[in-house]
């Protein structure tokens, strides 16, 4: 539990921060000395677990998870007098009621819960721990670092076997099963890319070779039976020279119920296999025959860990060769084992002290005979992470398997759940950047794709490390509210997607009905969700709920969207029902006072969906895209505070027909990226205040896109990409 510890106190302190922020805004009365003295106790708590969270004892788990409780219930208890404030529209209202109630006393009990957690955490340190205490890793350590590419160590032979029975002069449909133990077949991503390379130059026939992805797009294929799915595959590779790829078959019945949907076009079609179990792989095969994928060897393992630890085929510490060797045999020639703890081995330092202890280890975990010793390495190498990368790396187990990932919007989904820590002079894009880089480099998430600049644009986790994130996670009992919500109103979707985290879902449901709070009726009461959401928040606690989305046309009224008041990220998507729907945001949106992304994916009309000015004061929000929406002005007599600058976390900023006022830019004075539209809509008004844009001296990315001349306009001199759509801009300016 010392890992849901950590991440609760890290929420508590975002939403300390929150407080304070707001405070000194004006936008909140509470007890000043009361909450930096909370603070301060929970940043002690922080240092304390980031110092001894290696200290594995019973006593420990069980004040970690008084831990859990005790901030449970100091967020939920802020969350309450904080939303009752912000329901009162007035200052004076907001001072009476502060006055009035009970949040300083509330306050004080949370503090007296914290002063006797950190008591217990006193004595729990001064006694001694029974299990041995593992070397510390440091975080900053100096290492050479890892390979940053697939190395492909040991399967060469059987790659060029598999690759020659692909290319073979046999015109009838082929398949070919790879056999071989998890992390072995599907670890290596290079074997795919190796294999289609040799057939897409194999000169015999490259124009009859089919890579056609488009056919079909945009039918909704949810919709369709196996019936129907399998004559649409048929057609779609009748008469053409094709390579199917399946990974990870786990029995015969899956095949058999394919197989007939693959025509023999007697033109040299091939079809790939892999699996982890001979007894699938035995009776597939054409002429019984299969590939096995044997596990390396000594040597082999040895080169394969050097490379992932010095980036060289050789240990250049002599010292360390005998250890090195040993650990590499104790990883029983298993490529995915030998490269996590390479990445492990590549973060630390490199002491002999160290390498003996991952030695002793690594030969005691791998002595079963079924998969299981395969999480106990990976085990190793989670244990042995900073606590801060901890959470982050948990939390991949919300991701569907073999999903790729955007890194933009994964650091926005661990900065919605408070698992990033601040450091001075960054942004928390940046920190998670920096985790997500640091958990690459020790080999736990994989790089998909890069960005032209070498930036990491979408990465993955493996499926058996995402086991193991959905183990620990569930132990751990880490997300007990989900702070990421997915809306849509879409009726082919309505049924088939996670309210959670928008991938589809099942057939299960979560009965919001135990954890609503002062709500009478839910049009959400029992929502799908996903197998992963449903095991992720099982713990779910108590919440309230706000409506914040209200449709109206003339077909129909009151329908609502709820979200609760502890939301961090918000997704709402709507189909298109025509030039009468009106959408009206209610004030009730600023009650979600912890929202910091804001997604509105709305069909676009000739009069664009107003969004309500409460939208300045919510002061948490980073990243707003709502490209059908125009962000009213905002309103100068709302802001009494000295300091009116309010969405300074503003990083994202997408809408239509942004108007860059003075007011609107000197409230977002770290915006990075701006992105509008502007057309005849407002054709009236004649300034947008273009102009302004030089004074966002932060900001890196601008598209806009103009139906007119585009005369009166100015940028800043922060800016590294623009893209520019109808503006009629003249080429000599």
């Amino acid at each position: 539990m010392a890992v849901a510890a950590y991440a609760s106190l890290l929420s508590l302190m975002h939403v300390l921060d929150n407080v304070q922020h707001r405070a000194r805004r004006h936008q909140l009365y509470l007890h000043t000395k009361q909450t930096q003295s909370l603070q301060e106790k929970v940043n002690f708590l922080l240092g304390y677990l980031e110092l001894h969270s290696e200290r594995i004892s019973q006593e420990m788990e069980e004040v970690a998870r008084q831990i859990v409780v005790v901030v449970d219930e100091a967020e939920h208890t802020i969350d309450f007098h904080v939303v009752d404030q912000l329901r009162e529209g007035s200052q004076e209202k907001r001072r009476y009621m502060a006055a009035l109630s009970p949040f300083g006393r509330d306050i004080n009990n949370i503090i007296e819960g914290i002063d006797s957690i950190t008591r217990k955490l006193m004595m729990v340190n001064e006694e001694p721990v029974d299990v041995q205490e593992q070397p510390v890793v440091p975080v900053g350590s100096t290492t050479l670092p890892s390979s940053d590419k697939n190395t492909m160590v040991g399967v060469d032979e059987r790659l060029l076997q598999v690759v020659d029975e692909l290319t073979r002069d046999e015109s009838n449909l082929q398949i070919l099963p790879i056999v071989g133990m998890g992390g072995i077949v599907s670890q290596q991503y290079s074997v795919r890319e190796i294999l289609l390379k040799y057939l897409l130059t194999d000169k015999k026939d490259k124009k009859g070779t089919t890579s056609d992805k488009k056919e079909g797009k945009g039918d909704n294929l949810d919709e369709l039976g196996v019936a129907e799915l399998g004559e649409r595959l048929y057609k779609l590779l009748f008469g053409k020279r094709y390579l199917i790829i399946m990974d990870d078959v786990w029995s015969i019945k899956a095949w058999e119920d394919l197989k007939l949907f693959f025509p023999n076009n007697e033109n040299g079609s091939r079809i790939l296999v892999t699996t982890r179990l001979l007894d699938v792989a035995r009776p597939l095969g054409s002429r019984n025959h299969y590939f096995a994928i044997n596990f390396l060897d000594d040597d082999k393992s040895w080169n394969l860990l050097c490379e992932k630890v010095f980036a060289q085929k050789s240990c250049p510490c002599q010292e360390l060769e005998e250890i090195g060797r040993n650990i590499a045999k104790g990883c029983r020639g298993l490529p995915l084992a030998i490269v996590v703890v390479g990445g492990l081995l590549a973060k630390s330092k490199k002491t002999r002290e160290y390498w003996e202890f991952v030695a002793e280890n690594v030969s005691t975990f791998v002595n079963s005979g079924d998969e299981e010793y395969c999480l106990k390495i990976l085990s190793l190498s989670y244990n042995s992470l900073p606590i801060h990368l901890k959470p982050c790396f948990l939390y991949m187990g919300v991701f569907p398997e073999d999903h790729e990932i955007k890194a933009s919007e994964l650091a926005k989904l661990w900065i919605s759940e408070g698992f990033l820590k601040p450091v001075g002079g960054k942004s928390l894009e940046e920190v998670g950047e920096e985790y997500l880089k640091d958990l690459i480099d020790r080999n736990l998430i994989l790089i998909r794709k890069r960005t032209r600049s070498g930036k990491i644009k979408t990465c993955s986790v493996h499926d058996i490390l995402r086991e193991l994130c959905l183990r620990e996670s569930n132990r751990e009992h880490l997300v007990r509210v989900p702070k990421a919500q997915h809306v849509f109103l879409l009726s082919e979707h309505e049924n088939s997607v996670c309210f959670l985290c928008g991938h589809l879902a099942g057939s299960d449901r979560i009965h919001l009905q135990e954890v609503l709070v002062g709500l009478r009726s839910t049009t959400i009461a029992s929502p799908s969700v996903c197998e992963a959401c449903n095991n992720m928040y099982r713990n779910l606690n108590r919440l309230r709920w706000v409506k914040v989305l209200e449709q109206i046309d003339h077909h129909e009224s009151g329908e609502s969207s709820l979200q609760h008041t502890k939301l961090q990220y918000l997704v709402v998507k709507t189909s298109s029902y025509g030039p009468d729907l009106k959408f009206v945001f209610p004030h009730t949106i600023s009650l979600l006072w912890t929202l910091q992304t804001l997604h509105l994916d709305v069909p676009s009309f000739s009069e664009p969906l107003l969004l309500p000015s409460d939208i300045w004061v919510m002061s948490q929000l980073r990243h707003l895209t709502a490209e059908s929406c125009t962000l009213r002005d905002p309103l100068i007599n709302r802001f009494e505070g000295k300091d009116s600058t309010v969405l300074e976390n503003l990083s994202t900023l997408s809408s239509r027909g942004f108007r860059c006022s003075e007011e609107a830019i000197k409230r977002v004075p770290n915006l990075k990226k701006l992105k509008s539209s502007y057309g005849s809509y407002r054709a009236e008004d004649s300034c947008y205040c273009l102009s302004n844009l030089a004074r966002l001296n932060k900001l890196e990315s601008l598209s806009l896109e103009y139906y007119c001349l585009l005369e009166d306009i100015a940028f800043p001199a922060s800016l590294k990409k623009l893209s520019l759509f109808k503006c009629e801009i003249p080429w000599a300016k």
